[in-house]
């Protein structure tokens, strides 16, 4: 069976399929080796991911051969960092249980599955004035519910965990940062990703998963290519 890789997280990694979303960037780079699966939950936090992590990869998945994943991403933070006194303060959750979340989270997914390679990716930079922009609900104080100093905390704690845990790690609010006119470039909304912000995503993953030795040079191809395909005898490349 192909390998599969799967893409669990917030609505960043729930809208990471669509039309230059990094997700269905990666599905295009493993198209003929390698399965992606999305499993993208829109305004969730880690406390909420680790209450149905079970039920996102339960143990059914394990039936048959073949069937644990060669790689997870873990994509949390965006809305655990929202400030606990602003308009989206249900979903904040205090950085160090936050942490303690994802160790339990890494830990989950290492135990279901030790030979799968697990990414953790930081939370984005933020755009203040594009969130006051784009709230999700009303905005009576009329002030930003992330600010881009606590996206930064989290970051920080995400690459933290990934330390302790011995796993790879993307630190997009770091990245993106490297770049001039990065809220306009990367940030559609002052949270989500723009093309060229999913682009980076995708860019890192890719980078995290050949380090760890994922890569389409490592990956055999599932069926005969054409260029294999004898046009003078083609069932022969089907013979087993």
């Amino acid at each position: 069976m192909r390998p599969k890789i799967y893409l669990f997280g917030d609505s960043i990694t729930e809208e990471s399929f669509c039309d230059g979303g990094w997700g269905s960037s990666l599905a295009h780079q493993f198209s003929r080796t390698m399965d992606v699966v999305l499993r993208g939950y829109s305004g969730y936090n880690t406390r909420w991911a680790l209450k149905v992590v079970e039920r996102v990869f339960p143990a059914e998945l394990d039936s048959g051969v073949g069937r644990a994943p060669a790689a997870v991403t873990v994509f949390f933070g965006a809305n655990d960092a929202c400030l606990p006194d602003r308009c989206s303060g249900f979903q904040h959750v205090p950085v160090d249980e936050y942490k303690q979340n994802l160790r339990s989270i890494v830990s989950f997914l290492e135990k279901r599955w030790p030979e799968a390679i697990v990414v953790l990716i930081s939370p984005p930079p933020i755009d203040e004035n594009a969130r006051l922009l784009h709230p999700f609900i009303e905005n009576v104080l009329g002030l930003p519910e992330r600010t881009n100093e606590a996206a930064g905390a989290y970051a920080k704690a995400c690459i933290a965990v990934a330390g302790e845990c011995g796993v790879p790690v993307v630190d997009l609010w770091t990245k993106m940062q490297q770049f001039p006119d990065w809220q306009k470039a990367y940030l559609r909304d002052g949270l989500h990703l723009s093309e060229g912000g999913n682009r980076i995503v995708f860019e890192e993953v890719i980078k995290k998963l050949k380090d760890a030795g994922l890569s389409l040079e490592t990956l055999p191809v599932d069926l005969p290519h054409i260029a294999e395909i004898d046009p003078n005898d083609p069932l022969k490349a089907f013979q087993i």
